[in-house]
């Protein structure tokens, strides 16, 4: 069988980079609204790309095409009817799915036990966890309610939903707290926010007895809430 020639073979390989591409262009053309910015014009849309306005509108043509967006009679162009759909369906995942994976690895990079808590009332519930292997550990379990004003994720909770103060300011700034003692005496716990694309959610917490308390864990655990925060559309700041 003949060989194709190398030529034919640099001509599918630049089709098809030239192909990624323009799929990286639309992308950071969608990537462009937001709650705050529902609606742009052709020049928005050059201006934050850094693309000329021939190209953005062939790239607007084609999300059109596909109902990605849509352009309204003033001019302007706006998220179309198939993100909704996209949306659904991004909404059907289940939340466990996506944030028992990020505590296993957390779990396994510490050797210390991570657990997601949300808000439950005037309580914080611990809606997902992970234990530590050690046989020396606190024993929070799933369904657990804890104080709201006791621990690191109950002031972390509570200063990202805008509680005043230097040291809610101090942790909103930080993005992770780290406490000893705060809650029962033995147990430390370090934690940091969780975001969707509506806002905050709850928040990962690592917990271990305070004479395995390691500071410098932190950025392990901001580290974690950052990546779930983008595994569940939200802005980690």
């Amino acid at each position: 069988m003949p060989k194709k020639s190398s030529k034919q073979n640099d001509g599918k390989i630049a089709k098809s980079e030239a192909g990624v591409a323009a799929v990286d262009k639309a992308l950071t053309i969608l990537r462009l609204f937001t709650s705050s910015n529902p609606e742009l014009s052709l020049i928005q849309i050059s201006d934050a790309t850094g693309l000329y306005k021939s190209t953005v509108l062939r790239m607007l043509a084609s999300l059109e095409n596909s109902l990605l967006v849509i352009k309204r009679a003033n001019g302007v162009y706006t998220l179309g009817p198939a993100i909704a759909s996209l949306t659904a369906a991004y909404q059907q995942l289940s939340l466990e799915s996506v944030v028992l994976p990020i505590l296993e690895d957390l779990m396994h990079a510490t050797n210390e036990s991570a657990a997601f808590h949300v808000r439950q009332g005037d309580q914080r519930l611990c809606l997902y966890r992970v234990d530590s292997n050690q046989a020396l550990r606190d024993h929070i379990k799933v369904g657990d309610l804890l104080p709201i004003d006791k621990g690191a994720g109950g002031k972390v909770l509570t200063a990202f939903e805008g509680v005043p103060g230097k040291i809610a300011s101090k942790i909103r700034k930080d993005m992770v707290l780290a406490v000893s003692g705060d809650r029962v005496k033995e147990i430390s716990g370090i934690s940091a926010p969780v975001f969707n694309s509506e806002g905050l959610i709850g928040v990962i917490t690592l917990t271990m007895p305070t004479y395995r308390f390691d500071n410098r864990q932190a950025a392990l655990v901001k580290a974690s809430a950052e990546k779930l925060t983008k595994l569940l559309g939200g802005k980690f700041s």
